[in-house]
């Protein structure tokens, strides 16, 4: 990094502001669950009080299968955000991440931003470090930032579409495989690889899949793009390239896809605005479904009180897919009737 390059705190800051205030989504490719129908039941036999969304996610019950992937962290309004997401995310069920931890491990007076757990002590909570810094850490050192949280599992995120554009980011990938199927082997929490907006292919699966990984976080292409949050903060040449590839990625729907098909435990995000988006999600497999730009916006605008609203119209949402669709449960969900069109089944032939 060069000298005058900002820190990772201002950095940090600038993320937050960005995914905030500006478009920063897709422009033309969307996550494609917009290809999946769910089919209506006008005959439910349900009773929408006795509707069971209950499911465990790193051996802890949730209420709700929806998960609060994780955005941020490493400056004071990070802080704020994160603790105002924790307390909703306790008080509905749901399971949150915090965003990378790297800026804890380059600058541990930075800590208090991720350091959540007192006000979410029944949640299922995840830590988060990049491959590229997972492949340079110990074990141990990956293991103290978990512990540091008092996190249930931990999240490695690739990025390398961000990392490209970033004027400050990593060049350097290789390493990165061999440092997850450590993890997998010698951390004692569960591993979750996660993508961070351009999805995951049937090919990287695989690998994954031979690295002993269980656990997958799609974050498709279709929602906010890390590539072109970093296209605004790059200089002109890399803006350029940013602005090329800002559509980039597999959308979240097929990664879903090719994920259940491996037998994952499958968080299902990348573009998921309510509880609709949600229910399609799990009716293509996913364990979970999760999002992080309406979180995010909500928090940030509105504090707690706007997280809590949002809460509770994703729950709602949620609800309503499952009782317009017959299902008592997120089982009846994941295997009820759905319609595929023709752009998402473009994507599965892929993979047959």
């Amino acid at each position: 990094m060069s000298d005058d390059a900002p820190d990772i705190g201002e950095r940090k800051s600038d993320h937050l502001r960005l995914t905030a205030e500006q478009d920063v989504e897709a422009r033309v490719k969307t996550n494609l669950l917009d290809a999946v129908e769910l089919i209506h039941d006008s005959l439910p036999e349900l009773s929408v009080d006795h509707i069971d969304m209950s499911t465990t996610f790193l051996g802890k019950p949730m209420d709700a299968p929806l998960l609060i992937t994780g955005m941020t962290g490493g400056t004071d309004k990070a802080a704020r955000i994160n603790r105002d997401l924790a307390t909703v995310a306790d008080e509905f069920g749901l399971a949150m991440g915090v965003g990378s931890q790297r800026a804890m491990a380059e600058q541990p007076q930075l800590a208090d931003s991720f350091q959540i757990r007192d006000a979410a002590p029944h949640i299922p909570l995840l830590a988060n470090i990049g491959a590229v810094q997972a492949a340079e850490m110990t074990t141990d050192e990956v293991g103290e930032l978990c512990e540091g949280i008092d996190a249930d599992g931990l999240a490695i995120h690739l990025n390398p579409g961000q990392e490209l554009i970033q004027p400050e980011g990593d060049r350097d990938f290789t390493g990165c495989l061999d440092a997850i199927e450590r993890l997998v082997d010698e951390l004692p929490l569960p591993v979750v690889v996660k993508e961070t907006g351009c999805g995951l292919s049937a090919s990287v699966l695989d690998r994954l899949a031979d690295a002993g990984v269980k656990f997958v976080d799609t974050s498709g292409a279709g929602g906010t793009t890390w590539i072109g949050v970093e296209s605004r903060r790059a200089n002109a040449d890399a803006a350029e390239i940013g602005e090329l590839f800002w559509d980039w990625g597999v959308p979240t729907a097929a990664s879903i896809v090719y994920a259940t098909r491996r037998n994952f435990t499958v968080v299902g995000s990348g573009g998921l605005r309510n509880g609709y988006d949600a229910a399609r999600a799990i009716a293509l497999g996913a364990h979970i479904a999760g999002m992080a730009l309406p979180w995010l916006r909500a928090a940030h605008d509105e504090g707690e009180d706007g997280a809590r609203r949002f809460a509770t119209a994703a729950v709602r949402g949620l609800k309503t897919a499952m009782a317009l669709t017959g299902s008592t449960d997120l089982s009846q969900l994941r295997n009820t009737d759905r319609l595929i069109g023709p752009r998402l089944q473009r994507w599965l032939t892929l993979d047959d």
